[in-house]
């Protein structure tokens, strides 16, 4: 038997776009869909060390990637990074609207202009992101989009009112998307992660009174009684943006760890 066979990659030929994949989940998808075959952008909106950290390990395993500057809520930004993909890619099968932020707060405690700024990005970025793309798809009648919501999307989390409102749009979005384009080639899926374990994560933890407490509480609320990885999104990102996943469209993909089982 040759074990040396070439494996064939999921991805080959086709391009993604990855925003916020500069760091955690957004780089851990951008390294998993390169080494799958795709050619990656990838949009970071500060820190661009990092963000050409993850270039140049993608080219160092002999990948294809380009990182822009972009933040999600700039709207000409956002075109400028559709034009650069464009240009150095020649259009896109693969869009990954990672890029979000959080808020903690309950109605009372969460003020309009904050539920304006995790608008802007969450949901109004996604928006301008996908309707810059998505007639190219169309007409090639190819397109992949994958929204990442949360668990935070599909059940209510405590103290996270703007967070969850904005969540749930992404659903909403998603699931409009996946039935109006279905018929034109086009599949959209929200990606639905429980708690994971990321450098932002950690930190927040060490701010604590007892962060080894805190930590064991965030791990509990999954059922398995752990944090998930970056790594175990990208697989799920994987998986919906290859064509093994041809007939999945409409869905809100969870992969939490049993957080929402029974809720």
């Amino acid at each position: 038997m040759n074990m040396n066979r070439n494996i064939a990659k999921k991805l080959t030929g086709k391009v993604a776009l990855v925003t916020g994949g500069s760091r955690s989940i957004g780089a851990a998808i951008a390294k998993r869909l390169a080494a799958d075959g795709a050619a990656v952008a990838l949009t970071y909106s500060a820190s661009p060390g990092k963000a050409d950290e993850v270039v140049r390990s993608i080219e160092a395993a002999g990948g294809k990637a380009l990182a822009i500057k972009a933040d999600a809520a700039d709207t000409e930004a956002v075109r400028l990074a559709v034009a650069k993909t464009v240009g150095a890619f020649e259009g896109i099968d693969i869009l990954v609207n990672n890029a979000g932020i959080g808020h903690v707060g309950t109605i009372l405690t969460t003020t309009a202009d904050d539920l304006d700024r995790l608008y802007r990005v969450n949901v109004r970025g996604m928006f301008v992101l996908t309707k810059a793309f998505i007639a190219g798809m169309v007409e090639r009648q190819y397109g992949v989009i994958i929204n990442m919501s949360s668990v935070g999307g599909v059940v209510a989390v405590k103290d996270r009112h703007a967070y969850c409102t904005t969540k749930f749009a992404v659903v909403g979005f998603t699931k409009s998307i996946a039935l109006d384009h279905a018929l034109d080639g086009i599949r959209a899926n929200a990606v639905c992660p429980g708690r994971v374990e990321t450098p932002f994560v950690k930190a927040r933890i060490s701010e604590y009174p007892d962060p080894d407490k805190a930590y064991a509480e965030m791990a509990a609320t999954q059922a398995v009684g752990r944090m998930g990885t970056p790594e175990e999104i990208a697989a799920a990102v994987l998986y919906l943006a290859s064509d093994e996943a041809a007939f999945v469209t409409g869905t809100t993909f969870g992969i939490d760890g049993g957080f929402t089982v029974g809720k």
